[in-house]
């Protein structure tokens, strides 16, 4: 677009020096041509002002309307010139259009210019337009304007009007030229480019008109000579001037917008503008001195244009100099202001040089540093920041350098500071740029950081011992997992369980379950190296990351880890002194290997899983991940899942098993068992399904995530144990009315039994609902956990009893819990467990004890029942050591329904041995089990 233009105005200048071949042609490119030209600005300017929404749009409104002056003028000159073929008038329309083009230019430029906020700012833009408009007007009166208007005033009578038509060229173009001057160096930043073109394009314009006015050139000027090319390109360029703006910048917001790479004013261009009216009254005084001395005589007009530019410079001096005063109280008050905030603030203000070296410290340096800010003043920087923070600091600090501050006009750097005492403070500075150099504004943070190092290591450890806890124990061993450790298979992670430390917790308090737990963890710390770390999990769980050392010799790291970790349960093994006595637990460990391509979470379950194998495996041991641990959780939660839809489904059949008198063979009771029935109409034996229900209620009952049953398992073995208990009493109803007067037997747990999320005296409901007849149920007490409450149990039992309901001690002869409560519950009978019953035959040593169980039951005058009595030998010796009733495959195995009535209707089984004796005395020897209930109170025992 510039070198088209450059083109078109250089075309016009030579043809213009050519007389364009003819006088004709020359005319009508002096006339139409420039008009045309003209024209085109306007049009340019206007298009542009209903283009833009701004503050600019009136300005180039009046350089569309003043160009559209210019060219009304030269159409009517061309009018005369080219088409009448006269010479034009003096004056005529196109000195009225002339004389129009410089009043809305005028106007325009005021209205670009950056406006005064105050009166006084308005008074000088005024007398500095006066000053150079004035030293314009003396210079060009006593060069040419004078003569000018002695000669245009010799002439007709009609002669003034010419005469102030040709002083009113030269007199507009001062003004105009005058205002361009002024406003040059007071233009608004916003479009700035387009502004300076349209600044060029008006002074290209006014020199033209004052080449024009001239005496050497106003006498034989004609259209189309080169003069013309002046006011030509004037209009060019100011058509092209608001598009080549907008070329220029990517947006309308953007010059506006502070430039990084825009070069700073020097001091001499920045105070070019409040010299430039002084300077052309400077000149304005030469000249009249000049004259004066020469001895020329001063014209009326120059000595009073020269007065009025003096007096302006005088009252402009004035109006600075109150300026002045006032902002120089306006800076001392801010200066005292800032001062103050300066030296009072609790931040510590820094000034740097280019150099790094402090020019300026603020007060605050004594309370924060303890160090005076005279003694910091002239240090180097870089001597006062710790050693290991210097090359982070300088690096961020050139970075912040090199951006541009627009972008970034701030910067934030932590690093630490020597203090006066030697100690490093950790300080936060805000950095800003300052000639070159920077300001710091610091203050010290020290007790922030250390609260955030605090606030850290009390998420990541745990709050009684201080190791680490679960989430940065995992992190560590992702880690471990990844990184130049990933290919390293050799690291292993250890899961530790405390044993019976729930029971210390229960004997001698949380307090020393505390103290034992910090006492362990110390243990285990001290036993592992310096790279491994120890954690505590939660509760009495601890584990352990044991690094690999790039081993590939698996047997060889398997033993050395098995080492470590049999070090680490003799250590955790050790007694206790806790509270003045000495406790003991045990230790069961889970080891897992980093095989390759395992997750953290798959390690850690790993590990968890082969620390449960140990406890299952009888505690106090050192146990191996292997793969069939995980097969077998994956069992259970298959089974267990079974286990949650089987009894909506349908899946479970009911069947009894015979309890037969071993003196008589009669069948006295029957035993309700549950069986499982699967889609294949199998029926699988409890062992399959009891075990899970078992396990889910207390027994060996562990966390889900390390037995692999889902949650609500416990909750499913409850719906079980409700449905075996009631549709074993619907059954022995159903069959107390057809004639069958047998009890059944319900095998139910005390933890089931006081369940006080169980509906309320269930059992009670349901005797009689289905009105069963007193002594014909039989509930088999299970005792597994330790906490079960005694004294509530008893309560419940009795209720029970008041009933008719028959209490029978299952599984007596195993668990801690058979003596004691044989002594306290009211029993009827004694279940003797099946492991005793088994090797009752083998074992002299079975056989001792359970003739010795035997005997305490008839000497308390209870009934006794033998649990698992599958061979006749076992039948023949139980009966021999006084056992009442045997139940087994010696006599029948599980019966449906079907089966179980034509027993009953038989009545009685065959006795291996044949008819027996009673062998103890006190004990009975036959009868059904309703027939013993005699009294209910507990018989009494002699003290040992």
């Amino acid at each position: 677009m510039q070198l088209l233009l450059a083109m078109i105005s250089g075309g016009y200048a030579v043809g213009a020096a050519l007389g364009w071949g003819s006088e004709k042609l020359a005319e009508i490119m002096g006339d139409f041509g420039l008009s045309a030209a003209a024209l085109l600005a306007a049009v340019s300017c206007y298009t542009y002002a209903r283009t833009i929404d701004s503050r600019e749009r009136p300005a180039w409104l009046l350089f569309a309307f003043s160009s559209l002056m210019g060219a009304c003028g030269n159409g009517v000159w061309g009018w005369y010139e080219v088409v009448l073929g006269e010479a034009v008038p003096k004056p005529s329309l196109a000195d009225f259009a002339f004389l129009c083009f410089a009043p809305p230019a005028i106007v325009g430029l005021l209205v670009l210019a950056k406006r005064p906020v105050t009166r006084a700012g308005w008074v000088c833009l005024g007398l500095d337009s006066w000053l150079i408009g004035g030293s314009l007007l003396t210079l060009s009166w006593s060069l040419a304007l004078a003569h000018a208007a002695r000669t245009a005033q010799s002439g007709s009578p009609g002669s003034v009007p010419r005469a102030a038509l040709l002083l009113a060229y030269p007199l507009l173009d001062i003004a105009l030229v005058s205002m361009v001057l002024v406003l040059h160096f007071r233009r608004s930043e916003a479009n700035r480019s387009a502004v300076n073109t349209a600044i060029a394009a008006l002074a290209l314009t006014v020199l033209s008109d004052a080449l024009f006015t001239s005496p050497l050139l106003s006498a034989e000027y004609q259209s189309g000579q080169l003069l013309d090319a002046g006011w030509f390109a004037g209009s060019l360029l100011l058509a092209y001037a608001p598009w080549g703006a907008r070329r220029a910048h990517p947006g309308p917001g953007t010059p506006g917008m502070p430039r990084a790479d825009r070069p700073v004013s020097r001091p001499i261009s920045g105070s070019l503008p409040a010299l430039t009216p002084y300077l052309a009254a400077a000149v304005c005084t030469l000249g009249i001195l000049y004259n004066v001395v020469d001895g020329r005589k001063v014209d009326r007009v120059v000595v009073f244009t020269g007065c009025t530019v003096v007096l302006a410079l005088v009252i402009r001096q004035g109006i600075m100099l109150i300026d002045n005063i006032a902002l120089t109280q306006e800076l001392a008050q801010k200066e005292n202001h800032f001062r103050s905030l300066v030296q009072g603030s609790s931040d510590v203000i820094m000034i740097a040089a280019p150099t790094g070296t402090l020019r300026y410290v603020s007060p605050a340096a004594a309370g924060v540093y303890g160090r005076e800010a005279e003694e910091l003043a002239g240090t180097e920087l870089a001597t006062l920041i710790h050693p290991h923070d210097l090359g982070r600091v300088v690096h961020e600090v050139r970075r912040f350098l090199a951006a541009p501050p627009a972008e970034e006009p701030t910067t934030r750097i932590e690093c630490r500071f020597k203090s006066g005492s030697g100690e490093w403070l950790n300080v936060e500075s805000t950095v800003n740029r300052h000639q070159g150099g920077l300001i710091l504004n610091s203050r010290d943070v020290t007790e922030r950081v250390r609260l955030q190092a605090q606030l850290q290591h009390s998420a990541e450890h745990d709050p009684l011992t201080d190791l680490p806890n679960r989430a940065l124990f995992t992190r560590r061993v992702r880690q471990a997992l990844t990184g130049r450790r990933a290919g390293d298979h050799s690291s292993a992670v250890l899961f530790i369980d405390l044993d019976g430390f729930k029971a210390v917790n229960d004997t001698i308090g949380h307090q020393a379950g505390d103290e034992l737990l910090i006492e362990a963890a110390c243990r285990l710390q001290d036993s592992v190296r310096a790279g491994d770390t120890a954690a505590r999990l939660g509760g009495d769980e601890f584990a352990a990351l044991i690094l690999g050392d790039g081993s590939r010799d698996r047997s060889a790291r398997e033993y050395q880890v098995r080492e470590i970790a049999d070090r680490l349960r003799t250590t955790l093994s050790q007694p206790y002194r806790i509270a003045g006595s000495e406790v003991r637990v045990a230790a069961s460990i889970g080891v897992a290997f980093a095989d390759p391509g395992i997750t953290p979470s798959d390690l850690m379950r790993n590990a968890d899983l082969a620390m449960y194998r140990a406890k299952a495996g009888g505690k106090d041991r050192v146990e191996l991940y292997a793969p069939q641990m995980q097969a077998e959780v994956v069992r259970k939660a298959e089974l267990a899942g079974r286990l949650r839809t089987a009894l909506h489904d349908g899946e479970f059949a009911l069947l009894h098993q015979p309890v037969v008198s071993l003196a008589t063979g009669e069948v006295t009771a029957v035993a309700a068992q549950a069986r499982w029935r699967s889609a294949q109409g199998i029926l699988f034996t409890p062992a399959e399904f009891l075990r899970v229900a078992e396990y889910s209620e207390g027994a060996a009952a562990g966390p889900e995530g390390r037995s692999g049953l889902p949650a609500d398992t416990p909750t499913r073995a409850a719906e079980l144990g409700h449905w075996l208990l009631e549709e074993a009493v619907a059954q022995a109803a159903e069959r107390h009315r057809i004639g069958h007067d047998v009890p059944v037997a319900v095998r139910m747990s005390a933890e089931r039994l006081l369940d006080r999320a169980a509906p309320l005296g269930s059992v009670e409901a349901l005797l009689t609902r289905h009105g069963l007849p007193s002594g014909a149920l039989v509930i088999e007490l299970t005792v597994s956990d330790p906490r079960v409450p005694f004294d509530e149990l008893e309560r419940r039992l009795a209720a029970l009893r008041r009933l008719g309901v028959l209490i029978s001690l299952d599984g007596f002869g195993s668990g801690y819990a058979a003596i004691s409560a044989l002594r306290r519950l009211p029993v009827d009978i004694l279940k003797l467990d099946r492991g005793l019953v088994e090797g009752v035959v083998e074992s002299a040593r079975l056989h001792k004890i359970t003739a010795g169980l035997l005997r305490i039951a008839n000497d308390l005058g209870m009934q006794s029942v033998a649990d698992g009595a599958d061979l006749p030998e076992q039948v023949m010796a139980l009966r021999a050591m006084g056992c009442t009733h045997g139940q087994g495959v010696a006599f029948s195995g599980p019966l449906d329904e079907y089966r179980l009535r034509r027993a009953l209707v038989r009545g009685t089984f065959p006795v291996p041995g044949g008819a027996a004796q009673p062998a103890l005395a006190g004990g009975s020897s036959g009868g059904s089990m309703a027939i013993r209930r005699g009294s209910h109170n507990e018989t009494p025992v002699p003290p040992a």
